[in-house]
């Protein structure tokens, strides 16, 4: 492989009932690390995957413990397998509390209990069914935040994720988005999809929770990360741990700068990528941001055989 290695961790989304079921089965260190999280909790979260229901697996505060313990169960296969250290780690939303784990920047059981308390204060934040997020395929960023201006009508609406050019995720009061949804079809939009969430993520709505989970933040050692870790909401790395609990708090109500995030790792050398984790969301995004990028996945005992042989 030339250039450097980059592994990216998915967030919310790629959660799926029977996710892992095939690496779990032939790896018992994928239920041991379920089983941790689990403990911590107090909640059996390898069975949630596995069983369901869906709707309780779809709910933000499990879905996050659920995704990062999914991504770095992955990892820790990876790792047992004697796959290589990664040179920079990014991670999607949630993702990116994998990616830190991933870096050594923080333990593992305490980006557990960092997770489950992001995804409860989300929820407090907006009730259920006042907010909403929407993805628009087809429009170009700049005519997606015209659109969100246009739109707003004094409620918040904003772009909330840069997927790849031509996929943006909007988020805000329902009824905004249910507006910009029926404008960007007008405007020529290829699809427009209403995304089951249960919090609008990553816009002005976050703030009152991106203010109580910084206090959250600071009971928790962050420490140097050993991996260059590229961060979402400015698309930049923080070595020291002060820098690290503001940017995560920030990430709470700015936007996802995903595209940005993946062609600043390909300037700096990063030429082969690898999603640890359910599903393969990143590896698509990341051939429309780049296709010359090598875009490499781990989630099955297939993948993982491929992925190494490959690297």
């Amino acid at each position: 492989m030339h250039g450097s290695i980059a592994f990216v961790f998915p967030g919310q989304g790629s959660q799926s009932l029977n996710m892992l079921a095939d690496l779990g089965s032939g790896y018992p260190l994928v239920k041991e690390v379920f089983a941790e999280a689990s403990a911590l909790l107090g909640a059996d979260l390898w069975s949630l995957t596995q069983e369901g229901p869906v709707e309780k697996l779809n709910q933000t505060s499990l879905t996050q413990p659920v995704m990062l313990t999914a991504g770095y169960a992955v990892y820790r296969v990876w790792e047992e397998e004697g796959g290589i250290f990664p040179d920079f780690v990014a991670g999607h939303s949630l993702g990116e509390y994998t990616a830190l784990v991933v870096a050594g920047a923080v333990d593992f059981a305490d980006a557990v209990r960092l997770v489950a308390e992001r995804g409860r204060l989300m929820q407090e934040a907006v009730p259920e069914g006042v907010g909403a997020m929407a993805a628009i395929i087809g429009l170009g960023d700049d005519d997606v935040k015209q659109l969100c201006a246009e739109e707003a009508h004094k409620e918040v609406l904003a772009a909330a994720n840069f997927n790849a050019p031509g996929q943006v995720v909007v988020a805000g009061d329902q009824a905004a988005v249910e507006r910009l949804m029926e404008a960007a079809r007008v405007a020529g939009a290829k699809r427009v999809v209403m995304l089951p969430v249960s919090v609008p993520s990553h816009c002005s709505l976050m703030t009152p929770a991106a203010e109580r989970f910084a206090a959250v933040l600071e009971t928790v050692t962050f420490r140097a990360p050993r991996a260059v870790v590229v961060h979402n909401a400015d698309v930049q790395s923080h070595p020291n741990p002060e820098s690290i609990r503001a940017v995560l708090a920030k990430q709470l109500h700015a936007p996802v700068r995903w595209t940005e995030t993946i062609r600043h790792l390909a300037r700096q050398g990063a030429m082969t990528f690898v999603e640890m984790g359910p599903g393969r969301v990143l590896s698509g995004l990341g051939k429309r941001i780049e296709p010359s990028l090598t875009m490499l996945h781990v989630e099955d005992g297939k993948s993982l055989k491929a992925t190494l042989e490959a690297i």
